[in-house]
């Protein structure tokens, strides 16, 4: 189970195991894993820890985005493997004014959108991960850490029966992949300061349902409304493959904004004729779910000498659509990119990894915040998208563009430009 693990007992004669690999993760989410699997194909001994079992519900759009399938497919991830995965082509938007415009996304070219429970997605990667080397230990939360010059020691207990109730983990590096209030995070750096709220609350907020048996014609697109009274925010129905939808929607995070209120905003959303023209007559599955979305990674802390942050630790989602599982896997991937850059040297690993994201992600985090702030305004909506779907052709490249077919702030960035940017296949071409 642990290679080279000693055995020791604590003085209440529990079993201790004793590990030291090259890098321990925390968490087994999306961003924890694809930085294992990064770094177990170069030869590192990885642990991943995790206190849940999976699968588990993870409370999320299940949205996947080009640059997201991209990532998926450099891991290695067989999409016939995750049980709900369905591809999508055609993606409808509804303006305030109540107009629907049709963005199209290129056939056979590959994959640039699909939507999958995060149950499936997330159990399907963790296998993935076993099956490239890496040692994952479920059922097994953080307890402690602490940093000195050579290493990080972390300490972990089992959360369900098991013979080694304690684990000591000693490495190198520690990667936190545990989330906006990650365990990790609070031991070695302290909380998230900076965002919009204090404490540390997320930029925006989402309220999402299953619905089964879902058979209408409209169902099996992807649509996005942008309605009034949610603006800049929106709702969504995203189609998976077992005849169920996800819905929900998504509201800005403001010292002015009562999340309380969004359970009386979902029953209204429930109400609407052109959004039940999409259900139909859906079974709801189990109860509505609200979550917390960071999207500040131009204030959060990514690296505290042997410690890098990385997903939604490093505050790393979208903050124009609250998309998050493409920047968990590219700041995994980059986390273990700089672990294998920058060796025994934390300074300059902690140099390369944040230099990496700053440059990745900040133009198209200040390209988003800037957009966001226009879209409190209905008519810069309604102007958008009836620009944005006014040919053939501003409507392909616009879903490219939403999915993240190329960086969001390409535009900013012309050091990013490369022939072929805005015509490259999708994912599994």
């Amino acid at each position: 189970m642990f290679p080279g693990r000693q055995w020791g007992y604590r003085a209440d004669a529990t079993i201790v195991a004793r590990v030291h690999p090259d890098v321990v993760i925390v968490g087994a989410g999306p961003a924890g894993v694809a930085a294992a699997i990064t770094l177990a194909r170069h030869d590192r001994a990885v642990t991943v820890i995790d206190k849940a079992v999976f699968p588990r519900d993870k409370c999320c759009g299940d949205g996947l985005t080009t640059g997201c399938l991209r990532r998926l497919q450099t891991l290695g991830l067989d999409p016939g493997q995750v049980a709900s995965w369905q591809d999508v082509t055609d993606v409808r938007v509804g303006a305030p004014s109540g107009k629907v415009a049709h963005f199209p996304l290129p056939r056979g070219q590959g994959r640039f959108a699909a939507v999958a429970r995060r149950s499936d997605l997330d159990f399907a990667l963790v296998q993935l991960a076993r099956r490239s080397g890496v040692t994952v230990l479920e059922g097994h939360a953080l307890t402690g850490a602490t940093q000195a010059a050579d290493g990080v020691t972390l300490t972990v207990e089992a959360t369900r029966d098991d013979s080694v109730r304690s684990i000591e983990l000693t490495a190198p590096y520690a990667i936190g992949a545990d989330g906006m209030w990650s365990a990790l995070r609070k031991h070695i750096s302290g909380p998230v300061t900076g965002g919009p709220t204090d404490p540390y609350l997320g930029e925006w907020h989402a309220y999402r349902q299953y619905f089964n048996n879902v058979t209408t014609p409209q169902s099996k697109d992807l649509w996005v409304w942008f309605e009034k009274d949610l603006l800049p925010g929106y709702a969504w129905c995203f189609p998976l493959a077992d005849g169920s939808v996800n819905f929900g929607f998504g509201i800005e995070r403001t010292p002015e904004v009562a999340t309380k209120t969004m359970k009386a905003t979902w029953s209204s959303l429930l109400e609407r004729p052109h959004i039940r023209a999409v259900l139909g007559e859906g079974v709801p599955e189990g109860t509505p779910k609200a979550w917390p979305i960071p999207c500040g990674v131009d204030h959060a802390v990514l690296a505290d000498r042997r410690v890098l942050y990385v997903g939604d630790a490093a505050l790393a989602g979208d903050v124009l659509t609250g998309e998050g599982i493409g920047q968990a896997l590219q700041t995994g991937m980059a986390a273990a990119r700089a672990v294998l850059v920058g060796g025994v040297d934390a300074a300059r690993t902690a140099a390369e990894y944040e230099s990496e994201v700053r440059r990745e992600l900040g133009p198209d985090h200040r390209m988003s915040a800037g957009l966001t702030r226009l879209l409190h305004q209905e008519w810069v909506a309604n102007a958008a998208l009836g620009i944005s779907g006014s040919t053939e052709w501003t409507s392909t490249n616009f879903a490219r563009w939403l999915f993240e077919d190329y960086p969001r702030g390409i535009a900013l960035t012309p050091r990013r430009w490369r022939r072929g940017t805005l015509s490259g296949s999708g994912a599994w071409a």
